[in-house]
């Protein structure tokens, strides 16, 4: 099982009432937390791409965050956690331009992965100039896109498309990506079905709606049945499923618990369910602008049996091998609720103690996906 760190610069009200400045340091911070996972062996960095997300998440452009991180990191592979490829959101002619410099920058390290926004919220701000009020045709929108990425990096010329929701004229998309064939794709999934429609194409999954171990036995069983008899839109598949969760780890369990008691972990929470509307919503999350109160330490029993990392290193050690024997392949930690200090003592501790004992592998999964596609050794990071 691979690990990855999830930025997304959240900016709660709490913290930039005393502080102007602190969507400025949140955003840095990421910066330094995914530079610190590099260096202590996490083979990925997932960057979100949201809009007009206010508290949640104040990443928008994030293929400047990356390109980056494509220099100030080393080994980690850096991926798109998400970049939209909706047409009204981003151009798809762009969305490929973007990949490939990002596959050049990072020297073959980026990672691609696509989804269609966090919920009407965000996605309306961009789909009402097209007569739209609901996210009801936003799938056929994202189908509409997908499949043509892989051929405009792996034709000379890209032939043109006309569809229902875009075109484009038989143009060169440059540059062509470095590292062949092509960036590894994935799919942000949060249902049964999507899961199988990513599998179907040859994708990756980003399982940001998996909340414990018990919810990733229904999918992944049904992800890992239908992988083996994909039809992959690009030139390979893409056979991985990656799972977010809380971590907070240190030396002294009682100092992990006192952080995943902080009043930003459920604020947090309660957030995803503000907008993201698509999710369905659990009975024991309140409305907006109600919130979830902060957890206690009663509540660990609970919340670690569903899979997060709240405790000293040979618990979290013990709890990363629960996620590996349900199937995870990858495992990715979000990270902005927590101070600075302690996401960065979370990161060391996994990178001594965890890590080296369950990724063995010193070559990525997707790698080797695309070097069985090429047969190659070389250009491959």
């Amino acid at each position: 099982m691979e690990f990855g760190i999830f930025i997304q610069a959240p900016v709660y009200e709490s913290n930039r009432r005393n502080n102007p400045d602190y969507e400025h340091q949140s955003l840095m911070n990421d910066l330094e937390v995914a530079i610190a996972a590099d260096r202590a062996g996490f083979k990925y960095v997932w960057a979100s791409e949201h809009h007009f997300l206010d508290e949640y998440s104040h990443l928008s452009a994030n293929a400047v965050m990356l390109g980056y991180l494509a220099h100030a990191t080393e080994r980690a592979h850096l991926g798109s956690g998400i970049f939209n490829p909706l047409p009204a959101v981003n151009h798809p002619a762009k969305v490929a331009e973007t990949v490939a410099m990002l596959d050049h920058v990072s020297g073959g390290r980026f990672e691609f992965g696509t989804g269609r926004g966090a919920g009407s919220h965000e996605i309306l701000g961009f789909l009402q100039d097209l007569g739209m009020d609901d996210l009801s045709k936003t799938r056929d929108i994202w189908e509409d896109v997908i499949a043509e990425f892989p051929k405009m990096w792996l034709n000379d010329e890209y032939p043109g498309y006309r569809g229902k929701y875009w075109s484009l004229p038989p143009r060169k998309v440059l540059p062509k990506p470095w590292a062949k064939p092509h960036p590894p794709m994935w799919y942000a999934a949060g249902s049964t079905s999507s899961y199988e429609m990513a599998a179907r194409k040859g994708l990756g999954v980003l399982g940001f709606g998996v909340a414990s171990i018990a919810e990733l036995e229904p999918v992944l069983k049904t992800y890992k049945k239908v992988i083996t008899e994909a039809e992959p839109i690009g030139a390979f598949v893409n056979d991985n499923i990656m799972v977010t969760t809380v971590a907070s780890v240190a030396e002294d369990a009682r100092a992990a618990v006192e952080v995943a008691c902080l009043p930003e972990m459920t604020y947090q929470q309660s957030l995803v369910f503000r907008y993201h509307d698509t999710f369905p919503h659990p009975d024991n999350v309140p409305r907006w602008p109600e919130v979830l109160p902060p957890l206690t330490p009663d509540d660990m029993p609970r919340v670690r049996e569903a899979g997060r990392l709240i405790g000293d290193p040979d618990h979290a050690l013990a709890q990363a091998r629960r996620w590996q024997a349900a199937g995870c392949d990858q495992l990715v930690f979000s990270t902005g609720w927590q101070p600075k200090e302690a996401i960065l003592e979370t990161i060391r501790l996994l990178g001594e103690h965890v890590i080296p004992k369950l990724d063995t592998d010193p070559v990525h999964r997707t790698t080797r996906f695309r070097r069985r596609a090429t047969n190659s050794e070389e250009n491959e990071q």
